[in-house]
């Protein structure tokens, strides 16, 4: 008997547990990640090139994801493939059991150089992770607006303050290990803006309060984070946020205001304060290219959409297994769990293991955090009182708000694909990556109770998530032969070449690398 082979999709937390697990179990794994370290988000680590040592005090659980770190690297049965993009997901022939086959292009993502490479796993574990989401406002394409986990992975991945009069808006707890790394990188920050209310917050975070011991770990971490806020006079004010951005060439100063809890604008509240750079975020966005692409079911939520599981992390996609945020917004120990027991199971592994309901029991509390995170943190229906004619809502494109009113009004434009071709909104470089779910609710409110046109005939149901490619590539790419696979892994998903091995350890108690 032959070693199953799976490939986990995504290096940070989930899939760094889902490699373990899987090699545990005896698995032959290939770990890809578009980085050149392992870490994801959470744990970025600077580039080798920089030699810069990384400070402990940045991060959460640091030492465990470096000895996890190298027990991965220097596993028997672990390829670890740095800089490696997915870019399509093949679905396997009719009557050919399996996961789709896996495109893979591996190389840094502007050289010139890249390989393809083809797999066919026994399994695969998608944890891409997922992206912030910003709402538009006057203002928000100036130079000097970030994505607050851009400025988060320029502070902690480059040593990078992106500013020395920075202002952090939005919505969510990530705002505050965003500051906390600005801090470190030696950027000014001044303030914090939670556009939910106190007792909006009050009641999402106080419900049912007895089960907030289940997250004291995540509780620590807040009470870090805001302990550092108030080293440096940081203040963190609830009920307001930035509804516009000013500026010559780049931001210069924003215009701030008080909010009702359905985010509307408070008359006379408007404030107007000098910054060098604005760091936004109003949640987040999973990201689901590579899980529609394989056939995964969605799961709506007043959150949004993410991929729907069983209580193994299965998806409804054969061998397709999923974890971390694309099933949820959770965070780092949740998302831990869930690779763990993705790992475990795409990998076979005995189902009375000892360590499967404690992971179990972790998970499960991580969906009560999500759950909770949603009541306080949510995003108010008013917002769009922010928009003005002129304000983009697709920056790769320059589509005003003004172009989706107009094509929501024509009979023309009732269709979501006739729209989209009408505006050029989601037709850019991010592929609707960044604007698609604010430009789908957009045309949502604007249509009212008017039903979408149907599409054409045989077309799959319009989704800002799917797309034929998932990630780009150049033409020379696309027309060269795939290299072969690496060393005991297959590409025509016949018989395996690699001989049976012992199983790994048992699976772990602890899911936290």
């Amino acid at each position: 008997m032959t070693a199953r082979h799976v490939l986990v999709v995504g290096a940070g937390p989930a899939g760094l547990a889902a490699a373990r697990s899987a090699l545990a179990a005896g698995a032959e794994v290939v770990l890809v990640d578009s980085a050149e370290e392992m870490g994801g988000q959470y744990h970025r680590v600077p580039p080798a090139a920089f030699g810069a040592a990384h400070p402990e005090r940045l991060q959460h659980h640091w030492a465990p994801f470096t000895r996890l770190r190298r027990e991965l690297r220097a596993h028997p049965r672990c390829t670890w493939w740095p800089e490696t993009a997915v870019w399509a997901l093949e679905p396997r022939d009719p009557g050919e059991q399996g996961p789709p086959r896996v495109h893979l292009l591996h190389g840094p993502a502007d050289g010139s150089g890249r390989t393809r490479h083809v797999l066919a796993p026994d399994a695969l574990v998608l944890a891409p992770g997922a992206h912030d989401r910003v709402l538009p406002f006057p203002g928000w394409e100036l130079p000097g607006v970030f994505t607050a986990g851009a400025a988060q992975a320029l502070a902690k991945g480059e040593r990078i303050a992106v500013g020395e009069r920075v202002l952090v808006a939005g919505s969510g707890p990530f705002l505050l290990p965003v500051a906390g790394s600005l801090l470190e990188a030696g950027a000014g920050v001044r303030a914090v803006l939670e556009a939910n209310p106190a007792r909006t917050l009050a009641r999402g975070w106080g419900s049912r309060p007895w089960q907030l011991a289940a997250h004291l770990g995540k509780t620590g971490e807040l009470r870090d984070y805001a302990g550092q806020l108030l080293r440096h006079r940081v203040p963190y004010r609830t009920g307001r946020a930035v509804v516009e951005a000013r500026g010559t060439g780049r931001v210069e100063e924003v215009v701030t205001a008080r909010l009702r809890p359905d985010w509307s604008v408070v008359p006379g509240s408007s404030r107007t304060l000098a910054v060098d750079a604005l760091c936004v975020s109003h949640g987040f966005s999973p990201q689901l290219e590579l899980p529609v692409a394989a056939g995964c079911a969605l799961l709506p939520s007043p959150a949004g959409e993410f991929v729907r599981v069983d209580g193994e992390q299965r998806t409804s996609a054969e061998g397709v297994w999923a974890a971390g945020e694309i099933t949820g917004i959770a965070g780092a120990p949740a998302a831990r769990a869930e690779g763990a027991l993705a790992g475990w199971y795409a990998a076979g592994g005995d189902r009375t293991a000892r360590a499967l309901p404690r992971l179990h029991q972790v998970r499960d509390q991580g969906r009560d955090f999500a759950a909770r995170l949603a009541r306080a943190h949510p995003i108010g229906a008013a917002w769009p009182g922010w928009l003005r004619p002129d304000t983009l809502v697709c920056r790769c494109e320059e589509t005003d708000y003004a172009a989706l009113c107009a094509a929501a009004r024509e009979e023309s434009g009732a269709a979501a694909r006739t729209a989209r071709l009408a505006t050029r909104a989601g037709l850019g470089p991010c592929q609707a990556r960044i604007c698609g779910p604010t430009v789908g609710e957009l045309r949502a409110r604007l249509r009212g109770s008017a039903p979408d046109a149907r599409d054409a005939e045989g077309l799959a149901a319009p989704s800002s998530h799917r797309r034929l490619l998932a990630q780009p590539l150049r033409l020379g790419e696309l027309a060269r032969a795939p290299a072969p696979p690496p060393p005991g892994h297959r590409a025509d998903g016949g018989p395996g070449s690699v001989p049976p091995r012992d199983p790994g350890p048992e699976l772990p108690d602890d899911p936290a690398p």
